[in-house]
């Protein structure tokens, strides 16, 4: 059984045989706790009203606050005509936030993950940066996934040199993300741009893949401020 993201009232129990959430009264004070297959963790709650929001998140968050971007390698490159400009579909990591709210102001209280977490460097060892790593296969359509563990990102690839450019990964600004869901599908747009051999931009579109798609909460730029700006411009390799 999966998960249903949306919101629900306070006291709460979910239980999907992955991971479990439950919020308990105990006297004047509510307890959260959250099992799953990485660790519990456990809070206590004082709140006059409050309620619970699931949503998919930026996933940049686990196991801590380390990087602002994301890497998808690609399972298997792919060659790039000079000119061309088509959708292809990739895969990204889920990571769910648990949101605490009183009158429309949301409060991140837990960060879930049912997938590993993996780091990479993109870039040379001096001036490069940490990623989140994922990797994935290059669809034509959009392809299926569990929603619990993957989310399903359309690439507008638009090769704006007159070579033929091979792709082996993306990365992508957290900042600049805006992610889409409904009970089948989490999902998010994108373009990648290829500006030079070595060298493309990407940036987000801010609509859903489908229609009546839900936004999420943008919890990874809520508190913070990007000094780069929404693009990000890949000069480490393509």
């Amino acid at each position: 059984m999966n998960i249903m993201f949306g919101s629900y009232d306070i006291p709460l129990n979910i239980e999907n045989g992955r991971f479990s959430i439950s919020i308990e009264k105990a006297g004047k004070l509510y307890r959260y706790k959250r099992e799953a297959f990485y660790g519990t963790e456990e809070k206590v709650l004082l709140f006059d009203n409050a309620k619970i929001t699931l949503n998919p998140i930026e996933p940049v968050n686990k196991p801590k606050d380390i990087t602002s971007y994301l890497l998808i390698e690609f399972e298997h490159p792919f060659v790039v005509g000079p000119g061309t400009s088509k959708p292809v579909y990739v895969k990204f990591p889920i990571e769910i936030g648990v949101f605490i709210s009183n009158y429309k102001k949301f409060e991140i209280l837990d960060v879930l993950t049912l997938v590993k977490q993996k780091f990479t460097l993109y870039g040379d060892p001096a001036r490069g940066m940490i990623c989140k790593y994922w990797e994935s296969e290059v669809y034509p359509d959009i392809p299926e996934a569990d929603p619990m563990m993957e989310g399903i990102m359309e690439i507008k690839i638009e090769n704006m040199t007159s070579r033929w450019i091979e792709l082996t990964k993306a990365v992508f600004n957290a900042y600049d993300m805006r992610i889409y869901y409904n009970q089948d599908m989490v999902s998010m747009r994108s373009r990648m741009k290829i500006i030079g051999e070595q060298t493309a931009e990407t940036i987000f579109y801010k609509s859903p893949l489908r229609n009546n798609m839900k936004k999420s909460i943008e919890r990874y730029i809520a508190g913070k401020v990007s000094v780069m700006g929404p693009k990000f411009v890949m000069e480490g390799g393509l």
